[in-house]
């Protein structure tokens, strides 16, 4: 985890962490032939959003989807519009796209802002307009210089365009503040061209509760507006406001309808196109991820999060439905036959691990131990005018398969596409800091990471994963949950580690973990839990001589010469202290600073062989490519660590593409003095592209750890090709 977070949340986080998995769907049935005499029914849906705080973040991006729930990025997720060419200040965020009442002609607006200038820095907003949703005419509207009297206004927030019937023009309403009065939200329209707003902005609502009043979104539903808000008082969220006429007489629905005690904002409502009802999705901002709701009332909502999956993290933005005209345009566009061919899902299939060679046009499709390779059936994102071959199952045992793609006004494109059985990484899906044991009461082997692909580490739960050999492995599902079974902490579920004791007879096992930066530990009576918290947590503060760091990463360890167990924590410095025989309390006058150098950065893990008591840790940061695990040595527990001037136990393997290799645990073989080296690394293959969001888009892998004879480590060189399996003699 990183040295030190920063203690203030950005109204606007960045980038949202990304899903572990992609879980495609079929995406539209063959293009057919369309009239031009009449509209075409909706069968898809555009979504726009831009991406995060960074100035080159802060753009108009589009994504794909055939029933709102699943997505795919457009143009390799690059911006489809350039901020700069648009702007006042070089940056946009917050779009909202509408269909006009022609039926052709889109409009969008956007706030125009670049976050690093300051929340109350932006004084305006972007009108567009297209006829094709490609070539965009453009805006820029300046409130304070439109309209004096507006001359103290310091934000412009979320702007959102409807149409009005009645009056037969576009309504554009957005959020406005003027010196430090709460936001409200106006309304102005925009003239006939879209390129300027016509009227005096009016205000439109106001939070009655008090506290600012933001990000809103009307939807029409049974002759009756509905205003979707966020409020900014006490208890603040979604409300919803109710008025037969659109620019006046709202009704306050006074209760909060995200379904979610996180921060949220940016709400879009739009309607399915099969006639199921409506989506709500609103902007966890904390958490670097959207929650999409369903509702058939607009009164009631029910999460869906399971069924939504994307490539992309998106922030505050809006969908809406198109035809197959349209998505046909759009895929012809920005859709690469590079990135149609990466959708492939398969029976056994690592979907975050496929690489595709552009050069060779390669696709290499890692696939888990024991998949059955003879046949295996392919699915792929269908989209309109695109077509795939072959279409039936596939047999990888002969070698490669040839597979054509070929997308409507383009050359076909072929690929070959190569079954790879690497073993790591070891765990399907995003994950790090993994502690490993053997369990004596199970004969398994057992992971215990930390959750990761949450943006900025904001995972709140912790998993396990059982194996009998170390090469396939089984997810136990979530064993500690902080929302429902943590009652000191709610936030940054880290880095746990777990030992197994038998006392009067029986197996407990005792579970420690970080939460909120603080030391916590649970109990359990089995490997796989269920674990229940101790209360309260065990570590929450820094030791005295200790002036900076974090209380994280903690390593049990019991001393088979004593039987005595031993706690070693830190971040910027590492301490350990004797457990009483409780396991939950420290041996008063025990805790010791064991900072073995001034490259120690956190993830400290203690074992003992041969008479010698190693320690390992992480240096550099779990963002940077060169993060790596070092050694040292002692002759007890808690005593002076002796760092060898050779003390590299694992580094980056730039040749393979595997970085960012650190926070290790080590096994030992029982009854053998075979060990293996656990870890975390980036991502491969998109770790190394993503920035310091590699941080927080880890994965789990196993090499073999070995030893000079004078009990040196050798340097272990990680790989993806990982281990074979092993097995305990249990009878030993």
């Amino acid at each position: 985890m990183p040295f030190k977070l920063r203690a203030k949340i950005f109204k606007h986080f960045v980038v949202f962490g990304l899903l572990a998995t992609l879980n495609f769907i079929p995406f539209l049935s063959k293009a057919q032939a369309l009239s031009t005499s009449k509209p075409q029914p909706n069968s898809a849906y555009l979504f726009v959003y831009f991406t995060g705080n960074d100035k080159s973040e802060e753009a108009i991006r589009f994504a794909i989807s055939a029933d709102g729930y699943h997505y795919r990025a457009l143009n390799n997720n690059n911006p489809v519009i350039k901020s700069t060419g648009i702007s006042a200040t070089g940056g946009v965020r917050d779009p909202h796209i509408l269909r006009g009442a022609n039926g052709k002609t889109f409009y969008m607006v956007a706030t125009d802002m670049v976050s690093a200038n300051g929340w109350d820095s932006n004084r305006g907003m972007v009108l567009l307009k297209s006829t094709n949703l490609i070539q965009w005419t453009s805006s820029k509207i300046n409130i304070p210089q439109a309209f004096p009297q507006f001359a103290g206004v310091n934000r412009v927030w979320a702007p959102q365009t409807i149409y009005d019937a009645k009056a037969g023009k576009y309504m554009v309403y957005f959020s406005m503040r003027a010196g430090n009065e709460p936001d409200k939200i106006y309304y102005a329209y925009a003239n006939q061209d879209f390129t300027a707003l016509e009227t005096v902005p009016q205000q439109l609502f106001f939070n009655p509760s008090g506290g600012a009043c933001i990000d809103g979104d009307i939807v029409q539903k049974d002759g009756q507006y509905h205003l979707f808000f966020k409020t900014e008082n006490n208890g603040a969220g979604i409300k919803i406001a109710v008025s037969k006429e659109l620019t006046s007489g709202y009704v306050l629905q006074d209760k909060y309808v995200q379904q979610t005690t996180d921060p949220v904002e940016g709400s879009g409502v739009f309607k399915l196109n099969d006639g199921t009802g409506y989506i709500l999705m609103y902007d966890l901002y904390t958490k670097g991820r959207y929650q999409f709701t369903h509702t058939a009332d607009l009164k009631t909502f029910k999460v869906i999060d399971g069924e939504i999956s994307m490539n992309f993290h998106p922030r505050h933005g809006t969908v809406m439905p198109i035809t197959t005209r349209e998505a046909e345009t759009l895929l012809q566009k920005w859709m690469p036959a590079s990135d149609v061919v990466k959708t492939v899902q398969a029976q056994g299939l690592k979907p975050i691990n496929i690489v595709l060679d552009t050069n060779t046009n390669k696709l290499y499709l890692p696939f888990l131990p024991g998949t059955n390779l003879k046949s295996v059936k392919l699915k792929f994102m269908q989209m309109p005018g695109i077509s795939i071959k072959p279409s039936t199952a596939v047999d990888f045992t002969k070698g490669g398969v040839r597979l054509q793609v070929t997308i409507a006004g383009h050359k076909p494109v072929k690929y070959q596409l190569i079954a790879v059985k690497n073993h790591n990484p070891v765990l399907a899906g995003y994950y790090a800091d993994p502690e490993i044991l053997y369990a004596e009461k199970t004969h398994q082997f057992y992971i215990y990471p930390t959750s990761d692909g949450f943006t900025g580490w904001s995972g709140t739960y912790f998993k396990a994963f059982s194996s009998a050999d170390l090469v396939n492995w089984k997810d136990e599902g979530v064993i500690l949950d902080l929302a429902k079974n943590v009652s000191w902490a709610k936030r940054n579920a880290w880095a746990p580690c777990i030992i197994e004791k038998k006392i009067n007879g029986a197996y407990k096992y005792f579970y420690y973990f970080c939460a909120a930066q603080k030391i916590g530990v649970a109990v359990a009576d089995n490997p796989s839990g269920p674990f229940t918290d101790l209360g309260h947590p065990l570590i929450d503060k820094l030791l005295e001589g200790v002036s900076g760091g974090q209380q994280i990463d903690p390593d049990v360890f019991t001393d088979p010469q004593t039987g005595k167990s031993y706690l070693y924590w830190g971040n910027g410095y590492m301490a350990g202290a004797e457990l009483n025989d409780d396991m939950v309390s420290l041996k008063p006058g025990t805790t010791t600073i064991m900072t073995p150098n001034n490259n120690f950065r956190e993830g400290v893990y203690v074992f003992y062989r041969k008479g010698t008591y190693y320690f390992t840790w992480s240096e550099d940061d779990t963002r940077s490519e060169n993060y790596q695990v070092h050694y040292g040595t002692a002759t007890s527990p808690l005593g002076k660590i002796n760092v060898p001037s050779a003390n590299l136990v694992i580094a980056k393997n730039k040749a393979e593409g595997i970085y960012g290799t650190g926070h290790n645990s080590v096994l030992q073989i029982p009854g053998t003095d075979e060990w293996y080296l656990v870890y975390h690394r980036f991502n491969y293959p998109n770790g190394i592209t993503m920035g310091e969001a590699a941080g927080y888009n880890r994965e789990v892998c196993i090499d073999k750890m070995e030893f000079n004879a004078d009990g040196s480590i050798i340097p272990v060189k990680p790989t993806h090709k990982g281990i074979m399996p092993v097995r305990v003699n249990a009878n030993k």
